[in-house]
């Protein structure tokens, strides 16, 4: 496959209309995917594997199936600060500003920029781009190449401002605390430190059955297992 009609098409074939119900449950746009399961995304991204135009124009179309594809195939490395920042605005559902989006993001050198622009964001989407981007960045950036100023700084943002934080964002607020404790040795104390205080947070997750992960817990088993400060080479699944 060559082509975004081509790619479409398969999409499309691979799509199941029960499983766009479920996506809507998490915030996706019913009229503009496929649905798509992220196996049949994987079978189709080794086809198209290394063509980065054509995963970027897979994602100017807006269906959110081929923007989540899009992430998968993009080596965000070779993606201006420019084009990342339309992907962040441009991200149709959770699952692309969420994951997709950070994904190329941290493969880039403009990801702590860019994170700390986004986490400003008015819009709850690009807000929350910014969080998980600045989690990923934290978790496959060697310790001694990051700003620890910085990071403490954005722990204390999550203390202070999670309670009136919208609704997604909290949920990657929570998840920034997890990665900085597990994933930030000189910081993890720290972090540990102010998930006790979050303990439960609470965010509303669209009737699913989907749960908010307990900072405490997740940063404990990771302690347990002698992994704290351990980096990925990727964030992408």
């Amino acid at each position: 496959m060559k082509t975004v009609k081509q790619v479409m098409a398969a999409l499309k074939k691979a799509g199941n209309p029960l499983r766009i119900q479920t996506f809507a449950n998490h915030g996706a746009p019913t009229d503009k995917m496929f649905g798509v399961s992220v196996a049949d995304m994987k079978v189709i991204a080794k086809q198209i594997k290394g063509q980065q135009e054509l995963a970027c124009e897979l994602y100017e179309t807006g269906n959110g199936d081929a923007q989540y594809l899009a992430g998968m195939v993009a080596d965000g490395a070779l993606m201006t600060k420019s084009l990342l920042d339309r992907w962040a605005r441009q991200a149709t559902w959770q699952m692309v500003s969420e994951y997709t989006v950070p994904w190329v993001a941290t493969e880039s050198d403009h990801a702590s920029a860019l994170a700390l622009k986004w986490i400003k964001a008015k819009k709850e989407s690009v807000a929350t781009s910014g969080w998980n981007t600045y989690s990923g960045h934290v978790t496959v950036t060697p310790d001694d190449e990051l700003d620890l100023a910085e990071i403490e700084g954005l722990l204390e943002d999550v203390e202070g401002g999670i309670d009136s934080a919208m609704n997604r964002v909290k949920y990657t607020m929570n998840g920034f605390v997890i990665a900085v404790g597990s994933g930030v040795k000189p910081l993890s104390k720290r972090a540990k430190a102010i998930a006790r205080k979050l303990g439960k947070v609470e965010v509303e997750m669209g009737g699913t059955s989907c749960k908010v992960p307990l900072a405490t817990e997740v940063i404990t088993k990771i302690e347990k297992m002698g992994r704290v400060g351990k980096k990925r080479k990727t964030i992408k699944c």
